[in-house]
């Protein structure tokens, strides 16, 4: 039985023995006892093996993609291609931010249900900031101890300085710094073998959380989270067809139907793999075939893409925290929430391109403002299906990057590599 079809055996036997032991059983004392002692622990202890991992994945991931963009040699490239990523990634988180606290699909539960939800907690949340004034926060993303900040689960912190310490390694070029970048790439792969061995068990997690929050609340959560995938799926939809269309319009100088037409194989990939850097031969192979960009410039946007402009695990991450803060009653404030889209937007750079990358990061971020992380459940359930669009939009998004980035620059002459030409854009 392959990996996908374990999960959703795992949802279906979870949810449908939650809901089972919710009506015949509900509020008993045996329940309460089987939750808490046998499907709660290993729930817990699924969710701590992701929030376990975290802090050095996120950190050698952003230095990683940092390191890619090789500012020396391409620093106008990669300058275009930041500032592009960081403004559509802004772009898609406020999407999400505006449906979620139009459309509020996490709102609707009983008091009594949010107790029971949030019964028996035992993740300990990570400092929520001491101040929210703008003057506070900007003096914060500096940490003065590195180290510590990642003790106590300082994202906005730990993500600056991993940039910065990721922009020192690829501005040295010695034989020591390209030692300790492949020592960092070593970190990673180590913890990307880790996270897919936590995600094998990850069947297993789901059933138990899904049993424990089915067991709690029955039927009710259903319409919660039918409620939170048409939102995910509606911002999903707007920034793809709406931003994407007019960036590759104005800022690409082509049509988007004929853009969107070229890319339908990297498309179909990305929703068929859930995972940008799997797609990430094929998209190189639409942009140089198909799309007709310069062959430097695609390789180098699409590379550096696939880990950083991840425009939907953005969009996705600020929904979902938004989602379990209405469906726990954790009331965040406008700058609250501001803090929210910043940490997504910047996460969303170092969010590992595989399946199901960007859920130990919700998970950090939820602790952060002392949201039940036991609230993953109702994503974990559909998380599958989410991930397949979110990878999507991610993969569109690189590709649409290209064609912004690849406009006016010049290209490598096919045939005489050390001769460069100008690249014409065509238009619509």
């Amino acid at each position: 039985m392959k990996q996908h079809q374990k999960m959703l055996l795992g949802i279906v036997i979870g949810t449908v023995a939650g809901i089972v032991a919710n009506l015949s059983a509900g509020g008993t004392p045996w329940l309460d006892w089987v939750v808490t002692n046998i499907t709660g622990l290993v729930g817990q202890l699924f969710l701590r093996s992701l929030l376990m991992l975290v802090v050095p994945l996120l950190f050698a991931a952003l230095v990683m993609g940092v390191c890619e963009l090789d500012l020396k040699q391409l620093g106008r490239l990669g300058l275009r291609t930041m500032v592009y990523t960081v403004v559509v990634s802004s772009i898609a988180v406020l999407i999400g931010l505006v449906l979620v606290n139009t459309l509020k699909p996490g709102v609707g539960l009983s008091d009594e249900a949010r107790a029971l939800a949030m019964k028996g907690t035992s993740v300990q949340a990570a400092p929520a900031p001491s101040s929210t004034s703008v003057p506070s926060l900007i003096a914060a993303m500096i940490p003065n101890n590195p180290v510590k900040a990642a003790a106590d689960g300082d994202m906005i912190a730990l993500i600056v300085f991993s940039l910065i310490f990721g922009l020192g390694v690829a501005l040295t070029p010695t034989e020591g710094a390209q030692r300790l970048r492949e020592t960092i790439q070593g970190l990673y792969d180590v913890m990307m073998k880790l996270i897919d061995g936590v995600l094998k068990l990850a069947p297993i997690g789901v059933a138990a959380l899904l049993f424990s929050m089915m067991a709690r609340l029955g039927m009710g959560v259903l319409l919660q989270v039918a409620s939170y995938v048409g939102v995910v799926l509606l911002a999903l939809g707007l920034h793809m067809f709406g931003v994407y269309s007019l960036s590759v319009r104005f800022l690409g100088g082509r049509n988007p139907l004929t853009f969107f037409r070229d890319c339908r194989l990297a498309i179909v990939t990305a929703f068929s793999t859930a995972s940008s850097s799997a797609t990430l031969p094929t998209a190189l192979k639409v942009a140089e075939e198909n799309l007709k960009l310069p062959r430097n410039v695609a390789r180098f946007v699409l590379t550096a893409g696939s880990a950083m402009n991840q425009n939907g695990t953005a969009l996705f991450e600020g929904v979902t925290v938004l989602f379990l803060a209405q469906v726990f009653g954790v009331q965040l404030s406008l700058p609250d929430q501001a803090v929210v889209m910043f940490i997504c937007v910047l996460a969303g750079i170092g969010t590992a391109g595989v399946p199901a990358g960007s859920i130990p990061v919700i998970a950090m971020i939820l602790g952060l403002f002392k949201i039940p992380p036991e609230g993953l459940a109702l994503v974990l359930g559909v998380d599958r299906f989410l991930d397949m669009c979110r990878t999507t939009l991610n993969v569109t998004g690189d590709l649409a990057a290209a064609v912004y980035v690849s406009r006016g620059e010049p290209a490598l002459d096919a045939e005489s590599p050390t001769t460069p030409i100008r690249s014409e854009s065509p238009t619509s």
